[in-house]
């Protein structure tokens, strides 16, 4: 991989597959925030941005007087994220290339300054290389009060279709395999609380979030196009060959076009938490 590039990517399609899995968790982010007490004027950090569809969603929620900071990593996303602020004129929202793990605090955007009323965090800790250093960087960015919101997987191997599909399993595993092989840690909201504590956190929320799906259910459309994507990139990778892939693709759209399938989404952890 190119520096700062992801083990998912960051070409057009990626994007576009966000697009859809933001559109998916659209309502339980949103619900999430609430429950953070974000509103009109707060000031949020959105760690690990993205091409900032949370962030200009954000930026409308705060409104003109409130205050929104992205931060991300891959240029490509950067570019995307300003765009997409720029094109719904939200001038309250900017948005830093940074990496967390590796720049240090003194470099130009590393980490704004603190007093932030609010972080939302979303599928980032399970990707980097340090989620304690994550958790305490985003703790010295928030004001005494403020809150931690995350959303991130806590059993990914919960992912599979009913009933079960061998190559699919097959696929998942390889899938939690190749995020390791880069430092991260798919299951990472089990250790959550306890990087939180450690950091001044009091742990005021945890909701556990899995959808059972059909594959007329729009939220089916979600692990679809990552599957779909994700077994090409895993061949780019060269962690499985065109013959796997190949076998996954084909065992998935079997099930698909199987109106009594049932799929059973990786389980995800809402984690509210408060800076003391």
């Amino acid at each position: 991989m190119s520096d700062r590039d992801y083990v998912l990517g960051t070409h057009d399609e990626e994007i576009d597959r966000l697009g859809l899995q933001h559109l998916v968790w659209r309502p339980e982010m949103l619900a999430a925030w609430s429950r953070g007490g974000v509103t009109r004027g707060s000031r949020v950090l959105d760690v690990g941005a993205g091409p900032g569809f949370a962030t200009a969603d954000l930026g409308e929620m705060v409104g003109a007087h409130g205050e929104v900071v992205g931060l991300e990593r891959s240029a490509r996303f950067v570019a995307a994220a300003r765009r997409r602020c720029a094109d719904r004129g939200l001038t309250h929202v900017r948005v830093e290339e940074t990496d967390l793990m590796t720049d240090a605090p003194e470099v130009p955007g590393a980490m704004p300054a603190a007093g932030f009323d609010a972080a939302w965090c979303r599928w980032v800790a399970c990707f980097v290389s340090s989620p304690e250093l994550l958790v305490q960087r985003i703790a010295r960015a928030l004001r005494p009060g403020g809150v931690a919101i995350f959303h991130e997987y806590e059993d990914y191997a919960t992912w599979r279709l009913l009933p079960p599909r061998t190559k699919v399993e097959r696929f998942v595993a390889e899938v939690m395999a190749s995020w390791r092989a880069t430092g991260g840690e798919p299951d990472i909201a089990r250790t959550l609380p306890a990087l939180l504590a450690r950091s001044g956190f009091i742990v005021r929320h945890v909701r556990p979030i899995v959808f059972t799906v059909r594959p007329s259910d729009f939220t089916w459309q979600w692990p679809a196009a990552f599957l779909r994507s994700g077994v090409r990139r895993l061949v780019e990778l060269g962690r499985v060959d065109e013959t796997f892939a190949e076998g996954v693709t084909r065992e998935f759209d079997l099930a698909e076009r199987d109106p009594s399938t049932l799929m059973v989404t990786p389980l995800v952890l809402e984690i509210v938490a408060e800076r003391l």
